[in-house]
């Protein structure tokens, strides 16, 4: 969505948690802030004890400054020492507390920006399309989802704690400079004045380090994510030198961007302008205390106060890095926020028990804009029929079975289950309906009952689970192991050979029910004998039920009610198996290579 209009316009994508809170995207610093609006109490208490904090801190040095007159006046003045102790005493116990106060408070709205901005981004995560995340590298979300989030919280604490905090340093203590003698503001008004210019041109140098180094961090941690996860082929061909070499050249890069930061630190004028400009006050006080116009007690106060000046000056080279950093990496997390997502779960949409009927109309399909995967395909699928899939690879078979579920859409011609189009249904009543197991099965890092049950959760009984799981043929070697059901799998279910993997994945599609399944070369990886024990599983538990078959072997094709012929992404024909063999020239070639 764009910057404009994304705080206006309804939530969109494939999921979508209603009622959740909106934020204000159109920029880093308003997404920020909005988030901060919905805790106005926290925000009024934080701003509430910063002022408390900054006034009782002023007022010690001008309590001191009475002291000193009191102690020059001799025994005039004693009987004002006492007060004016329990003042000084009074105005550093309320300042602790408020310190403590806002400290707690600033942390607190810190924490909730960070779990806020976290939830958010995961969810809004969830709702993108698959089209999304076929362009992004995962290490560079991880990077967003963790580094990136975390750099909210010390954005608030200490970063902008302390420039609240420092602003107050700054303005309350003039306000006391100026009940004193409205002439001494000059030269805090000129160090005013050269501090903010010095700020603004610090800034300026600093963005767009802070925005380099966050995205060099990125690519950083998606080309470590990327070897990780192919640490197998990186060992398989003995890669691992250049990877090295890689990593240390992307970590060599993000090294010299905090060089450079340090290099914008090191060219820091407040530091310089404030030694400068107590000394300034300093003759400017000695001015008006030999002519007479400020007492001794007034000078001590008025320096006590300049000295207050120091802080801003001090703290300022690092909190402004704080938020700089925080803001660059909000603003890497609306670059997610904000893409557009290219399908909608539409969720007025075509809610209803699905049949199973399947229509193709001239649908076309790319994944980019020069060249479709899919052109003018047509046919018709009828409930409870099973269709075989046959053709080269790269001919589009995979791509075909991903648009029936809206994993993507067409880019023209239609779609219809029972006669609706996909686009119309309700994307939570379609999916749950249509049961896909692919060739690569991704399995997670939990228990086997856990991945079995994926889906459904806590709606899924110990006993389905088992009845899917026999059905499935999985059962036997799910019993051979220690902790049975509740054995815990390596992620991606590395653990598990390649035929427990998907037989597996067959009792999750069978635990689920569905009205249209989906096999895409899902028995490649098991023997003859578990094949045929899987196929004779889902031919009980299945009857009734349309399925799509991705499939080279011969007893599958056989089974198959129809079959489509697929080339380049186009239907060259379709029907049974003997009228196929007997006219269509490139199914006798793909028919001789499997049979």
């Amino acid at each position: 969505m764009s910057r404009d209009s994304s705080s206006s316009l309804p939530e969109r994508g494939e999921f979508v948690v209603r009622g959740a809170p909106r934020s204000d995207r159109r920029s880093p610093v308003r997404w920020v802030v909005s988030h901060l609006l919905r805790y106005p109490g926290l925000l009024a208490a934080f701003v509430g004890m910063g002022l408390v904090q900054s006034v009782s801190g002023a007022l010690i040095p001008r309590l001191t400054g009475w002291g000193f007159d009191a102690v020059l006046a001799g025994a005039a003045g004693a009987s004002a020492l006492g007060p004016i102790a329990l003042g000084v005493l009074g105005a550093a116990i309320l300042q602790g507390l408020a310190d403590l106060a806002s400290s707690f408070t600033v942390e607190l709205l810190g924490q909730r920006l960070e779990r806020d901005a976290r939830d958010e981004l995961y969810v809004s995560l969830l709702g993108k399309s698959q089209t999304f995340h076929n362009r992004q590298r995962v290490g560079d979300i991880m990077a967003r989802a963790a580094n990136d989030v975390r750099q909210l919280n010390p954005m608030m604490n200490p970063g902008i704690s302390l420039i609240f905090s420092s602003s107050l340093s700054i303005v309350v203590p003039m306000a006391f400079i100026a009940a004193i003698d409205p002439r001494l503001l000059l030269a805090p008004g000129l160090f005013v004045v050269a501090f903010v210019l010095a700020l603004r041109r610090y800034m300026r140098q600093l963005n767009p380090v802070s925005f380099a180094m966050r995205t060099q961090f990125g690519v950083m941690n998606a080309g470590l994510a990327e070897t990780i996860q192919g640490i197998e082929v990186v060992k398989s061909v003995v890669s691992e030198a250049a990877e090295r070499d890689r990593f240390m050249g992307n970590a060599e890069r993000y090294r010299d961007h905090f060089v450079q930061q340090g290099q914008i630190q090191a060219r820091y004028l407040p530091l310089l302008l404030i030694g400068l400009t107590i000394a300034g006050a300093f003759a400017h006080g000695l001015y008006f205390l030999a002519i007479g116009e400020l007492s001794v007690g007034e000078l001590v106060a008025f320096l006590g106060l300049m000295g207050a000046l120091r802080f801003p000056a001090f703290i300022s080279i690092f909190t402004f890095l704080l938020v700089q950093l925080g803001i660059a990496g909000a603003s890497r997390i609306l670059d997610l926020l904000q893409q557009e997502a290219e399908i909608d779960e539409n969720q007025d949409g075509h809610v209803a028990a699905v049949r199973g009927e399947i229509r193709f109309e001239d649908v076309h399909f790319g994944y980019g804009p020069d060249k479709d995967v899919i052109r003018g395909m047509s046919f018709t699928v009828q409930p409870g029929q099973t269709v075989a899939i046959v053709g080269q690879t790269g001919s589009g078979k995979s791509t075909l079975t991903k648009l029936v579920n809206r994993t993507y859409d067409t880019t023209a011609g239609r779609i219809t289950i029972d006669g609706v189009d996909v686009r119309d249904w309700n994307l939570q009543s379609l999916r749950p309906q249509i049961s896909v197991i692919e060739q690569d099965v991704f399995l997670f890092s939990r228990t086997v009952a856990e991945n079995i049950a994926f889906g459904l959760g806590e709606r899924a009984t110990d006993q389905a689970i088992r009845e899917a799981a026999e059905a499935a043929q999985a059962g036997a070697f799910i019993r051979g192991f220690a902790d049975g059901y509740d054995t815990v799998v390596g992620e991606r279910g590395m653990t598990l050979s390649g035929g427990q993997r998907q037989r597996l994945a067959i009792a999750r599609a069978l635990l689920t029910d569905p009205r249209i399944l989906v096999l895409d070369d899902s028995t490649s990886a098991v023997d003859s004998a578990t094949e045929d024990a899987i196929q004779r599983a889902i031919d009980a538990v299945l009857q009734g039920r349309t399925t799509l078959i991705i499939t080279h072997r011969l007893s599958q094709i056989r089974r198959a009610d129809h079959i489509l012929v697929l080339h380049q992404g186009e239907v060259v024909d379709q029907g049974g198996h003997d009228e196929l063999l007997e006219r269509c020239a490139l199914y006798q070639r793909i028919f001789a290579r499997v049979a």
